[in-house]
């Protein structure tokens, strides 16, 4: 009876601290979309059964979530034990080392969902804390810490974004209708989720068959957070200079607020390409093979420029570079109840066979009339 009712106690304990946890995952989010470069973090600060302290990081430049419970609790912080979504940086960057002020304020036990995973910071932290005489945990709802922070993750052990590819698919399998089109395939409501997707996304990127056929905008149109980089893949620059996504540019007063990029190939014209600059669209020459353009070295491009994720939303033979060449960490494939038939285009490799990377699904969800299944790429 005494066994039972002491694991019973040890249970309690353990789903009490998850508790805390997911409420320092919950302040976390409230910044998604605003932190860059920076990762998302949460933390609480729990004393005698209850909060003394909330805090999450907002933004670059701005405290991090140690600091802002630490400042939320006051003279409280003491003797509190410390939630926190990510290992407290013990180095100087914009902020001071958070390890120091966790010192300083007599907190006596921490508990880190997971660690830094840059390898010229991670352990460091919690080796601080601990050479203090603080007790530390780590490991409390890691996958879900791991979960919220997965494209800034990659991007630090990669110095490339973490890529997902965005598919319209109808029940017979094809990613358009027979003029190309692919915009109206999916439901207003679908399109109106991934409008607000791009809020959480640093870079948006397409092919310029999308563009010559659906003109798209790609903006943000959700509201809240800013504007992504807008990505064009236009090896011979074939994309009208007066498509929609290019005018923004071009309307931008200050050069950054609506940024257009265009990577094409060394051979495309030389006016065409003159003409996009003035317009205020970044062009980019990167050669690939076949006279295409080279996406790794893309994707490499924008991760030294700071870019941590990016939503592809096609067009054909972008989506299919990046899924045959393991270019991307996850797909969302919106499943349409429509029949398009033939002259529709399916999503094959050159010799006609289905190449895709091993997939594992994640979640199943309803989007308006469609299914959205998202996939985490295994193999990339």
């Amino acid at each position: 009876m005494q066994n039972f009712a002491a694991e019973a106690s040890v249970d309690s304990l353990h789903k009490q601290r998850e508790g805390w946890m997911r409420r320092a995952l919950a302040l976390a989010r409230r910044a998604s979309g605003a932190t860059q470069p920076n990762p998302l973090v949460g933390a609480v600060l729990v004393k005698d059964g209850r909060i003394t302290g909330r805090g999450w990081h907002k933004a670059a430049g701005e405290p991090h979530a140690e600091i802002a419970a630490l400042a939320d609790a006051g003279a409280d912080a003491q003797g509190s034990t410390l939630y926190v979504t990510l290992e407290p940086c013990n180095h100087f960057g914009k902020t001071p080392p958070c390890t120091e002020a966790i010192i300083k304020a007599g907190i006596r036990r921490v508990e880190v969902a997971m660690r830094d995973p840059n390898p010229h910071v991670k352990g460091q932290g919690v080796e601080r804390l601990r050479e203090a005489g603080i007790e530390v945990n780590v490991g409390l709802l890691a996958e879900e810490a791991r979960s919220l922070n997965v494209a800034w993750s990659h991007w630090v052990l990669t110095g490339r974004p973490f890529v997902a590819v965005k598919l319209s698919l109808s029940i017979d399998g094809r990613m358009s209708y027979s003029n190309g089109s692919s915009r109206w395939l999916s439901s207003p409501i679908s399109r109106q989720h991934v409008q607000r997707l791009r809020r959480y996304v640093d870079a948006v990127l397409i092919g310029a068959d999308v563009v010559c056929v659906d003109n798209p905008q790609l903006t943000n149109r959700s509201g809240k957070g800013g504007q992504p980089l807008r990505v064009v893949i236009d090896a011979q620059l074939s994309a009208p200079v007066a498509s929609a996504i290019y005018a923004q540019a071009a309307d931008a007063p200050d050069g950054e607020a609506r940024r257009v990029i265009t990577a094409t190939n060394s051979k495309a014209a030389f006016v065409r390409r003159q003409e996009l600059e003035s317009s205020g669209v970044e062009v980019l020459a990167l050669d690939g093979p076949g006279g295409g353009v080279d996406l790794a070295e893309l994707l490499a491009v924008l991760g030294k420029r700071g870019v941590q994720s990016v939503l592809c939303e096609g067009g054909f033979d972008v989506v299919r570079g990046l899924l045959c060449h393991g270019l991307c960490q996850r797909v969302l494939v919106y499943r349409i109840p429509v029949l398009v038939g033939a002259g529709g285009r399916v999503l094959e490799t050159p010799d006609g066979a289905l190449s895709f990377p091993e997939l594992r699904l994640q979640r199943v969800q309803q989007v308006g009339l469609d299914a959205l299944s998202v996939y985490d790429v295994i193999s990339a």
